[in-house]
């Protein structure tokens, strides 16, 4: 891990202008990234809303960020963040020994063989929902896997859920990661979104408290309404809802994944031979390259836990630091041509924990990188396998990746027509 060093001190190259929201709002997966290139520097200062704050990018920076006698996280998400996308008193927000305990529930979650479980959940859902595609003759793809993938984890998860409270269900859950950056009118109803979707989980907190069964016995969502606090009392119910949403949020988020794994397909029609005769190596390699190419998350939020100087620069203790994810993902010093869509960089190549961050760096056991990882992979390849064998038409639309939305997909959604499963 990399260490503070005591070198000679030098100014943090500051960016021109008074504030920086509107740049970032604007364009907040290449802000950052460009920010540091035109600088010369892999740290900048930065003003947002008024708040100093150092900006980051590249592999040597997130090796830094994720070293917990530096940096920590509580208080550094903004509130918008935590009020729609994390749910405010969840697992994000936590350090130390707060953190690991409560982390050790998602990774029980996410285990292989549960992940196993969850895909052989997803595959019967989408068999089920097939038939309905077909009819409707053309649809949005986005908003199709946002249904299947509500269907198939809450499923998995022990969560009930019928056929006519799918569908507000569903708008809750997406609303928390496509609302939440969309503009004052769309965060507010990512807001509202939050407060239904906690209301609904928590009141299925207590009812399994009180032995009425709603969750089964060992499945994730009893698991989740069992947690415990560091002194061994339940969790507030609201706060177990908090950490069940952050097990089916991010599931359903998958959707902006398989989007682009499907523009990808589109874009690069030649690869799907290779897939269809490469096996699992190969969508492995494809999914990878996706989460590398495309954009997901734009940045991740810390503070500085004490006064420290790394590389010249000096970090002031409780200073704001924002941690470029796209920017990293496309370093040119880690990655050989950063800019193309090229899977096979994947084949035979274990991606550093720093150089490739689209769900945070480091490990998953012992840090703040996210364990669903292998939630996401498995869906993805799964996804990928369905639609190679579908038939489908991609009508003429708009399929530039809009990047001044956050998530950034497509223009149109990515629209097909004439489905066959």
């Amino acid at each position: 891990m990399s260490e503070a060093t005591a070198t000679a001190e030098r100014r943090v190259p500051s960016l021109p202008g008074i504030d920086h929201t509107l740049g970032l709002w604007f364009d907040p997966y290449r802000f950052i990234g460009s920010a540091c290139r035109t600088a010369g520097s892999d740290v900048v200062q930065a003003r947002f809303l008024g708040r100093r704050t150092l900006c980051m990018t590249g592999a040597a920076t997130a090796e830094i960020f994720y070293d917990k006698s530096l940096f920590q996280r509580a208080g550094a998400a903004p509130e918008p963040a935590r009020a729609t996308l994390f749910g405010k008193g969840g697992v994000q927000g936590l350090d130390g020994e707060a953190h690991l305990q409560r982390k050790r529930f998602f990774l029980q979650a996410t285990s292989p063989q549960r992940v196993q479980q969850l895909a052989l959940e997803a595959e019967a859902q989408w068999m089920r929902l097939a038939p309905q595609w077909q009819r409707a003759g053309r649809f949005s793809l986005y908003e199709a896997t946002q249904h299947w993938l509500t269907r198939s984890v809450c499923g998995w998860a022990g969560v009930p859920l019928d056929d006519a409270e799918e569908p507000v269900r569903t708008r809750h859950l997406v609303a928390l990661f496509d609302k939440a950056a969309s503009g004052l009118a769309a965060h507010w109803q990512a807001r509202r979104a939050r407060y239904h979707a906690e209301a609904w989980l928590a009141a299925l907190v207590e009812q399994a408290r009180a032995g009425r069964g709603v969750f089964r016995e060992g499945s994730v969502a009893h698991e989740a309404a069992m947690l415990v606090n560091g002194h061994d009392a339940p969790l507030e119910p609201r706060i177990a809802a908090v950490e069940l949403l952050n097990v089916l949020r991010p599931t359903v988020a998958t959707s902006l994944y398989i989007v682009h794994s499907a523009h990808a397909l589109q874009g690069h029609p030649w690869l799907r031979d290779a897939l269809r005769g490469g096996g699992e190596a190969a969508m492995h390699s494809f999914a990878q390259e996706v989460r590398r190419f495309y954009p997901f998350f734009p940045a991740l939020a810390a503070r500085v836990r004490e006064d420290f100087v790394w590389n010249g620069f000096r970090f002031p203790r409780g200073t704001r630091v924002m941690l470029d994810i796209y920017g990293t993902n496309r370093d040119p010093r880690r990655w050989e041509h950063p800019d193309e869509f090229q899977p096979q960089r994947f084949v035979g190549h274990a991606p550093g924990r720093f150089d490739f961050i689209p769900q945070g760096g480091s490990t998953a056991e012992s840090d703040h990188r996210c364990p669903g990882e292998g939630v996401v992979l498995a869906l993805m390849e799964l996804a990928l396998r369905l639609l190679l064998r579908a038939n489908y038409h991609v009508p003429a639309q708009d399929l530039e990746i809009r990047m001044d939305r956050m998530p950034a997909i497509p223009a149109s959604g990515f629209v097909i027509e004439r489905f066959t499963a």
